[in-house]
């Protein structure tokens, strides 16, 4: 085989190799268990209702198990009030549209096709970022072995979605960085070599990577309002950046054209686009009469806005009171769950959030093992990946001081955007498995810091091997970690004790393991 063949070959096998495995492990079993998993009682089934009214039914209580067992078509005619917007149930609904609504394979699909897309994804943007299919790999295998991302692509709720479209909005952000410097540059230097005056031109509003993003992050906001946070940590960092890059140009008071040209522009292209794209979201719900608060101006006294803003349409006072609604009930979520989690613990994985578990008993339903069996899904990352990438977040913000580099920049800003709002609603109730939002800026900020430590092809041949070595160290064990959990993160009938030896750090308060606990 000739050595461009062999060139090819790694360029293309290697990521192919690893979309293989995220595939495998997010497809292989997805309907088991054949059950309504944690909060698919919500979403699969405002999914289902929202292809046959274009809103979300109202349900008969207890209504799982014959739902799971086939009579999937018992919703009522009264609206059902829901606290997310509906384009995640949406993409829900297309898996349930293909396989149908009895099977459970069908339920989960359309997530399962989301995760498997975020690696890919995910891999594309490393390889831009660090112009090494090597290191480019290693972030998507990191995203295709890890238990978050496992467990959050085979259960049919919406955070997976927020995450892959906040992440290609991610990659937009990339994209558009370098189009605006090229443009930015040959810009100057035209105008210098006319003698012109650099004042703003027209080129600076043809940014299409920008008007993409701002469409994904209105999708990303109408399926969690957590996607308003990407919007809003996004156009601030395209801000800075536009800032950063006419000085570097060397373009005439730069800080006051790039907030007042650059800023305007950004906002323009970006926040109104995204604010359109949200509403047009709720298209079924506001062309399907019945929907909940469809009617509410048109049907309660003394609801109807009057004054400056009568002349809104009634349709969009009814959209206005639902977000209002919707956000009275999110802000004072406050009901205790044995599974919600404080934020500061998000990074180190100490309190996973278990989303099924049944224990049978000894010669039971075929259980074999003498001690009973489990089977669990509990949402936990790989302790090896969150760990080492927890440290290697801490030290590329180091880097970033220290050194100005703009990809780790980039990075934290997605990480950031992901994480630390939530910070502010500690006090909520909220779970582990929300940090799949930021999670793909993990897996960057572990591969940067074994970009880093390989080194450069030109680089001493003993570091490289040195740093390949190590590498390759981390991938097994990372890939042995994996496997010994993967029955936890996927439902697999298993020997209690087998169960038990997930349990590696103990919860002061019970006494019980938080590594897999349940």
């Amino acid at each position: 085989m000739s050595t461009p063949a062999r060139l090819r070959w790694y360029a293309w096998g290697l990521p192919a190799l690893v979309t293989l495995i995220a595939a495998a492990a997010r497809l292989w079993a997805l309907g088991d268990p054949h059950a309504l998993v944690f909060d698919e009682t919500f979403y699969v089934k405002d999914a289902w209702t929202l292809m046959h009214k274009g809103w979300e039914a109202a349900w008969p209580a207890n209504i799982d198990q014959r739902f799971a067992d086939g009579d999937v078509n018992a919703y009522t005619n009264d609206p059902a009030f829901v606290a997310h917007p509906p384009f995640g149930k949406w993409l829900i609904a297309a898996g349930l549209a293909v396989f149908g609504a009895d099977s459970s394979f069908g339920w989960r699909v359309s997530t399962a096709v989301v995760g498997i897309m975020a690696v890919v994804l995910l891999m594309l943007i490393a390889k831009r970022l660090f112009r090494s299919t090597l290191i480019a790999s290693l972030a998507g295998l990191l995203m295709a072995i890890d238990g978050n991302a496992i467990v959050m692509s085979r259960v049919a709720i919406l955070d997976n979605s927020v995450m892959f479209l906040a992440l290609a909005a991610f990659g937009c952000l990339l994209l558009d960085r370098s189009w605006q410097e090229r443009r930015l540059a040959a810009w100057v230097a035209a105008r210098f070599a006319q003698g012109r005056p650099l004042g703003p031109g027209p080129w600076m509003w043809w940014r299409p990577w920008l008007l993409v993003a701002g469409v994904l992050l209105g999708l990303d906001a109408g399926v969690k309002w957590s996607g308003f946070y990407f919007l809003a940590f996004f156009a601030v960092y395209t801000v800075v950046v536009d800032l950063l890059a006419r000085r570097r140009a060397g373009v005439p008071s730069w800080p006051a054209g790039g907030i007042l040209a650059g800023g305007v522009v950004s906002f323009v292209l970006l926040v109104p686009l995204a604010f359109v794209t949200y509403v047009g979201t709720w298209t079924g719900w506001l062309l399907n009469p019945g929907g909940y608060y469809r009617d509410y101006v048109q049907t309660t006294a003394g609801a109807k806005w009057t004054g400056l803003l009568s002349w809104v349409p009634n349709w969009a006072q009814d959209l206005w009171k639902y977000q209002t609604e919707m956000y009275g009930y999110s802000i004072n979520l406050h009901t205790p769950h044995p599974y919600q989690s404080n934020p500061l613990t998000w990074l180190l994985m100490l309190r996973p959030t278990s989303m099924y578990y049944v224990g049978t008993r000894h010669g039971v339903d075929g259980c074999t093992a003498p001690g009973g069996c489990s089977s669990a899904i509990t949402e936990l990352g790989n302790p090896i990946i969150w760990w080492a990438g927890t440290a290697a977040v801490i030290y590329i913000a180091y880097r970033l001081v220290r050194h100005r580099d703009w990809r780790h920049g980039l990075m934290l800003t997605g990480l950031a955007a992901g994480y630390l709002p939530w910070m502010l609603y500690a006090g909520r109730t909220i779970f582990t498995f929300y940090s799949i939002a930021f999670a793909p800026y993990l897996y960057l900020a572990l591969a940067a810091a074994f970009a880093l430590i390989v080194g450069a092809p030109s680089d001493a041949a003993y570091r490289r091997a040195r740093g390949l070595g190590l590498l390759a160290v981390f991938v097994i064990v990372a890939v042995a970690v994996s496997v010994f959990f993967y029955p936890i993160w996927t439902g697999m009938r298993i020997p209690f004790w087998y169960w038990q030896l997930h349990m590696w750090i103990p919860d002061v308060t019970t006494g019980i393991g938080t590594i897999g606990w349940i």
